[in-house]
């Protein structure tokens, strides 16, 4: 099994909802978060200068078995994509046990 997270634009997360959805990853958890990121310089809208060196930003957090791996960080990568600097980042890392509390089912089969 593996965890995946994610963090992406907040204008990308019905996007990349639907994707997960559409490949069948019905459960994950998220929550709104605010990073910094490499953007050093201002910007003006409205005459009024703001920083972006605080982003706002979804942070997504996904178990899958090892073969929805692939499927899940492509539909992440192809949903949250705009081109522009700060579209997120995925990172991914082994998970050596899930249970399902109220089943006590464990491994695989606690995802479903």
């Amino acid at each position: 099994m593996k965890k995946i997270e994610a963090i992406i634009r907040k204008s990308k997360f019905d996007d990349v909802r639907d994707a997960l959805h559409q490949i069948e990853v019905n459960f994950f958890s998220y929550w709104d978060v605010t990073g910094v990121g490499n953007e050093k310089e201002g910007h003006v809208y409205r005459g009024v200068s703001y920083s972006t060196t605080d982003i706002q930003r979804r942070f997504l957090s996904i178990v899958v078995s090892d073969e929805f791996l692939d499927r899940t960080v492509n539909a992440l990568l192809s949903a949250a994509y705009t081109g522009n600097v700060g579209d997120g980042k995925i990172f991914v890392s082994p998970v050596e046990e899930a249970y399902r509390i109220r089943t006590k089912e464990k491994g695989k089969q606690s995802l479903n």
